[in-house]
């Protein structure tokens, strides 16, 4: 089996969970994720040439490879828990207390608190709602 030539890529992180990417080359977007990889190492043992089976060498490094994204899924799935745990805990410390907001515009007794991807979100008694961030003081 003759399999053309391609260009080399050098691959790098991206904030993405699970996923992989290469430089983009004319707009392409080339970004791997975990089931992909085991696709294509899967296809690439299925359709291997039998007179010329892939070096062991590459084959343990191609291992090693869908092994560390593997850990770096669990890492981050681990870790994004731990996060949403700490939210969670330090928002309910904020019920019934004042807040005002670092400009001193907003201010008012949490009602309630929601954990969203930007963070926590107070509402307020009056009915405003303020972000639970950097430069508010409770009180």
């Amino acid at each position: 089996m003759t399999v053309p030539a391609t260009t080399a890529t050098t691959a790098t992180n991206t904030s993405t969970p699970g996923a992989t990417s290469t430089k983009k080359a004319a707009g392409v977007d080339n970004t791997l994720n975990y089931n992909q990889f085991l696709n294509l190492l899967v296809a690439q043992l299925k359709h291997q040439d039998p007179t010329n089976p892939t070096d062991p060498t590459q084959f343990v490094a191609q291992l090693a490879s869908f092994s560390a994204v593997e850990q770096a899924l669990n890492t981050n799935s681990r870790r994004d828990t731990l996060l949403t745990q700490s939210a969670i805990s330090q928002a309910g410390a904020v019920i019934g207390k004042t807040v005002t907001s670092a400009d001193g515009l907003t201010s008012g007794q949490v009602a309630s608190v929601m954990i969203t991807s930007d963070g926590p979100q107070a509402t307020l008694t009056n009915g405003k709602s303020i972000s639970l961030g950097s430069g508010i003081s409770i009180s």
